[in-house]
């Protein structure tokens, strides 16, 4: 096992979830996709109970620990209309008795639906920062940090996704609770979105038990993820050693292609699981590409973490069109 440097005291980091989550065998998916009854096991983050769940929780309970302990009003964060992450950032400020604002790219058009219906019920507050680019959606995010100090407030800025090095701890331990429920495990499928989910199961794990899935949020995932499990090491780490698969983006982060689609539909009619379009969906269309060229053959204990997402499939227009299609 991999020893993790702590970044912040222990004493920092606020409980928002019940530990550990469920690893759930999935038989009739492994068959599906031509592995063992026995090889394929679902690691259940989207049961997380806050607020409908998902794997940012886990790198709330630290970054929103060091927040409350720097004295923090409120919390401000960066996402798409449908993040997750900012959905569970909304969530866990109402469960500390803190002020949540949003700083979402697109316009209040962009969506009416799925994540963003959370945001309201939660009580964030939503500042729309038009068509921008990641560097503009930060910048937005600074103005209105400095807004909210100038208004008197104390303001903490929550990284995008929830991905710094003190946010990869969160992963780190998800690392370890795999090492106890599934001892020999050989692979972890996961989608690498904003890179702190991925970069904290290297740094339990080992670069060569991850598999990431590109689903599009940042540039270079690999060197994204490579500094976070820097950073948390505190030892180089070298892109090139980490596993990422980059096939399934598609047209775009936003996209829904039929590799996903399919794997939406394989999932739901053998396990009844629910993935989203974005990560989820983009992480199984992985694995099955990564079954069909070899990569993952039968025999070997293979994890699939479920993330979450459920409410952002339902600010998908284009895949519930398909879902409902469908119907007989």
């Amino acid at each position: 096992m991999v020893t993790v440097v702590a970044e912040e005291s222990d004493a920092q980091r606020v409980t928002l979830g019940t530990w550990p989550t469920p690893l759930e065998p999935a038989p009739r998916l492994a068959r599906a996709l031509g592995l063992g009854d026995g090889d394929l096991l679902v690691k259940r983050d989207d049961l997380i109970g806050l607020g409908g769940g998902g794997n940012k929780v886990r790198k709330l309970e630290w970054t929103c620990g060091a927040a409350r302990a720097a004295g923090a009003t409120v919390l401000v964060t960066t996402g798409a209309p449908q993040s997750n992450h900012a959905r569970l950032t909304a969530a866990a400020g109402a469960r500390l008795g803190l002020d949540v604002v949003l700083v979402l790219a697109g316009t209040p058009a962009s969506s009416a639906s799925g994540n963003l219906a959370l945001d309201g019920l939660f009580g964030a507050r939503v500042v729309w920062a038009g068509h921008v680019d990641a560097q503009q959606l930060a910048a937005t995010a600074d103005e209105v940090v400095e807004r909210l100090r100038k208004d008197g407030a104390v303001p903490s800025l929550i990284p995008f996704g929830g991905s710094s090095v003190l946010g990869a701890r969160g992963y780190a331990l998800c690392g370890q609770e795999l090492l106890a429920q599934a001892p020999g495990l050989s692979h972890v499928v996961v989608a690498a979105g904003s890179g702190g989910t991925m970069a904290g199961l290297v740094g339990a794990l080992g670069a060569d038990r991850v598999l990431g899935v590109h689903v599009g949020a940042v540039a270079d995932p690999a060197a994204t993820v490579a500094g976070l499990v820097s950073g948390l090491l505190e030892t180089p780490c070298d892109p090139a050693a980490l596993r990422v698969r980059t096939d399934q983006v598609g047209a775009g982060y936003s996209t829904l292609t039929e590799p996903v689609m399919a794997a939406l539909t394989l999932a739901g009619r053998t396990e009844g699981l629910v993935l989203d379009p974005i990560y989820t969906g983009r992480a199984m269309a992985g694995l099955v590409a990564a079954v069909e060229d070899g990569d993952i053959v039968p025999g070997q204990r293979t994890v699939f973490l479920h993330t979450g997402g459920m409410p952002g499939l339902f600010g998908h227009a284009a895949t519930i069109a398909r879902a409902e299609g469908a119907l007989g």
